[in-house]
């Protein structure tokens, strides 16, 4: 595999597209500095990859677009293409099929970078991985930079061995373990979460499981509820078709009333028929006679208007005719003036004929003339040109050598500025300030890390603050949502038996609507109005049964219009002042606003039924004994009712909600000091959480200026060190410099002596050109006269033949006229020919018309007196229709009044309807059939009885509490997932274990070729390094016992040097040892090619032969193309290849084979 091409367009100096082609193993690029050279590598180094902006030498990625100059406006994107010739396979994988693979990068100005691989889009990722194990790469060792030599020797032991590693092919080996680490760390904290999910739901089982019993239980109540409701609606549907018969019946008798009204108002709608089609004759008839009046009128007009339109008609031919023979008249005039105008031109044509032939016979002498003047003045030109071609060597050698010595005087003076920069900046490079910034960073150092212990020790005691006010909210969050929970079912209490107690004190619909007209249904019942003492509820019940629905009146209620009331049971009692109670009675056990003792005084309390029972015979007549529970009796009867709801249990209901409502607010209480408890608790959390937050941030701001204060103290350490070798470096320059100068100012002095020999020779040139020169004005002086000549022979011939031409054009063009000019006379006698005729024929039937119009005049009139009579007698008809309609609107609402009767006994009817089919629909929504359900009813079933038994299942239901009725199914689901997340946790368990063993087979294999490498690389190190030197020794050294992350340290010793570290030997030296190390892991793994930029500057002649011949040596297994300044690396090149800026700004190549150069030098 090799380099075969860059393709750069618009990256960096490189506007215009240009192609670097390699087509051998050593290609050299050349050309003077600043030119765009190192533009190429940074080129290979982007498109493989390279993500930093600082190593492409610029600060943002959008640096490397060309970003305009002098002459050339900035361009929009950069884009780099590498092609390379795979036709040995070294690409494995799905690649290896490819001869040529193509990689392209393009960035635009808003940063956005693409990558292409053969043509096809791809990732940055999959540019990487082709080349991992190549030993290519962004900053691999095959792509050597200026100053990466001395950044090589000079780098870290674990950036040293980043070098190796590519060697050894284990970057991807590296990759795998990175990607494998992150797998296991994810699946980690997968486990982490799952075990969390386990946890959390083992408890949500147990709870789950106790809540789906409770729902089970649940379940079984509302199936029974559910068979007693749809009892409950059976019987009721009953009742409601038992109405209902009775209401259809009553409808039909209405409706054969109804029927008979209809009857009677068709008979008058027969008559109504009869008169409109009498009308409809009459119509008719009007219609007919007023169509003959309209026609009529209609003809008269038509001839009118014919008669009107036929004098227009008259009038319009005669203006025709005349208008006809005024152009006849004009078209004879001018065939007369066109015939004269022929006769003329004829004349001219035949004088300017012979004119033209004599003038072209000049023209032709004249050309000849100019063309024996021409092959003069070309004679003298093919002598000028062979004069030029010996005069123009002395010229060349003067400017090449003018320009040498420009080149030269320059690089004096910059190497003169040079050497002053360099001794200045010895003179501004000084440690004293760095030293007491080294000092005062330190002491700031010390004063940040007291602080940061501070502020964590306070932001420790936050977080324990914080831990109890959440332990205190957690205690108190589930008190106040079961009160709350309490609060709700209390509520709920409260609201059923509200509705329980407001529907047994309802009225009937009858009775409702009796009350509401008498404005009576505000004032209150007697059961609202009672208060009994604890216990005797059920006994006062018992006794006042229906009369507790009795109405509680202020005034006298005699004024009722109590005969009104045809429906419903009515029980009014007035208030007054109540008697004293006697001792022992039921009276006693009751406070009313009325007096009861007609109905209690009588009636005496026993506690038990045994004491009624025995005081039973000592009962007088109309006395009765009651008890607590009850049991009522009397000396001759007793009365015992349990099973009966009827409306016994007001009392008890009433006594119920007193009590809950009095629960209710003492719920309500404890609910609101509760929240109070929690909103400071969660006020003073919240302040918690803002203290520590502020303290957190306070700790990460120090912590952040901590770390840049230790940022700057690393600085300044490196900085110290720089300043030392920046030191070194200049020494070592200064003397460089002054040996470039004395070698230019003899290469100046030779160029100068050449300049001079050149210009004695331009002096000989220069007479030789004056002589020529002379001769060539008169030549030019001749020529130009036969040229003024020719054109004006030619301008003559020319201005003949125009008007030669025009005079014919116009002769053609008359001609034409004439013969249209005989066609329009011929046409305008026609035309008038033709109106003539159409004159005669048009003024023929005028006094036809006029008759017509006097006859059709006279049956106007006609038709005008049969309208008149047709329109009275369909007025007449129409004063009959009115009144006949009148006498049907009079019946029709009599019809009406009897409907609006009809109508509210079928809305009576169907209200019942409704009832009875809302009673079914429910019914089969349940999934019940109402005779299904009737046939399993039993005998006895009634309305009270079902109410009773539902309420006492109710209550059954109320004891079980809040229900989650999505327990059972959600105790399943849960349950499901349970074992779903218990394999996951195995499933997961056995990944992390086939992961570590993962990760250990890799470091197992990354340490034996680590080991292996590093092995092979210091063995080549040790064979190369005396062949560059020529002695010596070299090795490298682990620094660290672990393979997989120790560093590789490099020891160099030239011949006749025992220097202790590397650091100590001169740049030369180290140049020299980095490229014996690069060529020594080019050896064990040579990357397809090697880039070398300007690795040759730091070395003497000697040492760059050396360094060509080892290059040479090696270019048989690797493609090097390198950037040199040095005469010696140049020859060594099979190609050159020269950078140019001839346009400021803008780079340009020049490509030479060194081969064929040689070839045609030969």
């Amino acid at each position: 595999m090799r380099l075969k091409s860059i393709k750069l367009a618009g990256f960096k100096s490189f506007v215009d597209p240009t192609t670097v082609s390699f087509p051998s193993n050593m290609s050299a690029v050349v050309g003077p500095n600043g030119c765009g050279k190192s533009n190429i590598i940074d080129a290979v180094r982007w498109v493989m990859g390279e993500s930093s902006a600082k190593h492409l030498r610029g600060e943002s990625m959008t640096d490397v677009i060309f970003n305009g100059s002098t002459g050339r406006k900035p361009v929009s994107q950069a884009s780099i293409e590498l092609i390379f010739d795979n036709t040995d396979g070294t690409l494995r994988g799905e690649y290896a099929a490819f001869a040529e693979i193509s990689i392209r990068r393009q960035v635009t100005r808003d940063g956005q970078n693409t990558y292409f691989l053969n043509g096809t889009r791809c990732r940055r990722r999959d540019i990487t991985d082709i080349f991992l194990g190549t030993g290519l790469g962004p900053r691999s060792y095959a792509i050597i930079e200026q100053g990466m030599i001395s950044r090589l020797i000079e780098a870290r032991p674990e950036d040293l061995r980043h070098f190796i590693e590519e060697a050894a092919g284990i970057s991807k080996y590296k990759e795998r373990r990175r990607e494998t680490e992150t797998r296991i760390r994810h699946t980690q904290e997968n486990l982490a979460r799952l075990s969390d999910l386990r946890s959390e739901l083992e408890r949500q089982l147990e709870r789950l499981h106790r809540q789906a019993q409770t729902a089970e239980k649940y379940r079984q109540y509302k199936a029974e509820e559910r068979q007693l409701k749809a009892q409950l609606s059976a019987v009721r549907w009953r009742q409601f078709n038992e109405q209902v018969a009775a209401c259809e019946q009553r409808s039909s008798q209405q409706e054969i009333t109804f029927e008979a009204l209809l009857a009677t108002q068709r008979h008058a709608e027969a008559a109504i028929e009869q008169l409109r089609e009498t009308h409809h004759e009459h119509n008719q008839a009007f219609q007919q006679a007023q169509e003959g009046f309209y026609g009529v009128s209609a003809e008269i007009g038509r001839l009118e208007q014919s008669l009107q339109h036929r004098q227009q008609q008259l009038n319009q031919l005669k203006t025709d005719l005349d208008e006809g023979r005024r152009q006849r008249q004009e078209a004879e005039s001018h065939l007369e003036q066109d015939q004269a105008l022929i006769a003329q031109l004829d004349e001219e044509l035949a004088h300017l004929e012979p004119e033209r032939e004599l003038a072209q016979e000049e023209a032709l002498e004249a050309d000849a003339r100019l063309d024996e003047a021409e092959a003069a003045l070309q004679d003298w030109q093919e002598r000028w040109e062979q004069f030029n071609l010996h005069s123009a060597e002395p010229q060349r050698n003067a400017e090449v050598q003018q320009a040498l010595i420009q080149q030269l005087e320059h690089s004096l003076e910059r190497l003169a500025e040079r050497q002053r920069r360099v001794k200045d900046e010895q003179l501004l490079l000084g440690d004293a300030q760095e030293e007491a910034l080294q000092q005062s960073l330190e002491e700031q150092l010390a004063l940040s890390q007291e602080q940061l212990e501070a502020l964590s020790d306070t932001e420790a005691q936050l977080h324990q603050q914080l831990e109890g006010t959440l332990a205190e909210l957690k205690q108190i969050q589930p008190r106040q949502q079961q009160t709350q929970a309490a609060l709700q079912r209390l509520e709920g209490q409260i609201s059923s038996l509200e509705q329980l107690w407001q529907s047994s004190l309802q009225p009937g619909n009858g009775l409702a609507e009796w009350l509401e007209a008498q404005q009576l249904q505000q004032h209150p019942k007697l059961a609202e109005c009672l208060k009994a003492e604890a216990g005797w509820e059920r006994a006062l019940e018992t006794v006042l049964a229906q009369d507790l629905q009795a109405l509680v009146l202020e005034e006298d209620f005699s004024p009722l219009p109590l005969e009104q009331l045809q429906q419903g049971e009515l029980r009014l009692i007035q208030q007054h002042t109540p008697q004293l109670a006697p001792q022992g009675s039921l009276l006693e056990q009751v406070q009313a606003p009325c007096d009861l003792s007609p109905w209690l005084a009588q009636v005496y309390t026993a506690e038990s039924l045994a004491e009624a029972l025995e005081r039973r015979p000592q009962l007088e007549d109309g006395q009765s004994l009651i008890t607590r529970e009850g049991y009522w009796l009397s000396r001759h009867w007793l009365r015992i009712q349990h099973s009966s709801e009827g409306q016994g249990g007001l009392l008890a209901q009433a006594k119920n909600l007193e009590q809950l409502r009095a629960q209710q607010h003492d719920t309500e209480a404890e609910l609101h000091q509760l929240s109070e408890q929690l909103e400071q608790l969660q006020t003073q959390r919240q302040q918690q959480e803002n203290a520590r937050e502020q303290q957190r941030q306070q700790l990460q701001q120090l912590s952040r200026q901590h770390s840049q204060w230790e940022s700057q103290y690393s600085a300044c350490l490196s900085k110290r060190e720089q300043l030392r070798l920046r030191c070194q470096r200049l020494e070592q320059e200064l003397a460089e410099i002054s040996e470039q100068r004395t070698l230019e100012t003899e290469q100046l002095g030779e160029a100068r002596l050449i300049l001079q020999e050149a210009v004695d020779a331009m002096a000989q040139v220069i007479e030789e050109r004056d002589l020529l020169h002379a001769g060539r004005s008169q030549l030019r002086e001749q020529l130009e006269q036969l040229r003024q000549g020719t054109r004006q022979h030619k301008d003559r011939a020319q201005q003949l033949a125009i008007q030669l031409g025009a005079l014919r054009a116009r002769h053609s063009s008359t001609l034409q006229g004439l013969e249209r000019l005989h066609s329009q006379r011929e046409r305008a006698q026609e035309r008038c020919e033709q109106l003539s005729l159409m004159l005669e024929e048009t003024a023929a039937p005028q006094d036809e018309l006029h008759l017509q119009l006097d006859v059709l005049l006279e049956q106007r009139l006609e038709r005008e007196t049969l309208l008149q009579q047709t329109r009275q007698a369909l007025d007449e008809v129409d004063q009959q229709l009115r009144d006949e309609e009148k006498r049907r609107t009079q019946s029709e609402q009599q019809a009406l009044a009897l409907r609006g009767q009809l109508e509210q006994q079928r809305l009576e009817t169907q209200a019942l309807h409704l009832q009875r089919q809302a009673l079914y629909d429910h019914l089969r929504a349940d999934g019940y059939e109402v005779q299904g359900v009737l046939a399993n009813l039993p005998p006895e079933a009634n309305e009270p009885d079902w109410v009773q038994r539902l309420e006492t299942l109710g209550e059954q239901i109320q004891r079980l509490g809040a229900i989650n009725l999505a327990a059972i199914e959600e105790y399943q689901q849960q349950s499901e997932r349970k074992a779903y997340l218990d394999a996951q946790n195995a499933d997961l368990e056995e990944a992390l274990n086939t992961l570590d063993s993962v990760i250990r087979k890799i470091d197992q294999e990354t340490r034996q070729r680590f080991k292996d490498t590093f092995d092979q690389i210091n063995g080549g190190l040790q064979n190369l390094f005396p062949k560059v030197f020529g002695g010596g020794t070299a090795w490298l050294e682990l620094t660290g016992e672990d393979l997989l992350d120790t560093g590789v340290a490099i020891m160099a010793r030239p011949p006749g040097k025992k220097n202790s570290t590397i650091h100590l030997l001169s740049g030369g030296e180290k140049a020299l040892t980095a490229l014996a190390l690069v060529f020594a892991i080019f050896q064990l793994n040579p990357a397809p090619f090697c880039m070398l930029d300007e690795v040759d500057a730091p070395l003497d002649d000697a040492n760059v032969g050396r360094y060509a011949r080892l290059v040479k040596e090696m270019s048989d297994r690797v493609q090097f193309i390198y950037i040199s300044h040095n005469k010696i690396a140049m020859e060594m090149a099979d190609q050159l290849m020269g950078v140019t800026m001839h346009e400021p700004g803008c780079s340009r190549l020049v490509s030479v084979n060194m081969e064929q150069a040689l070839a045609m030098a030969e």
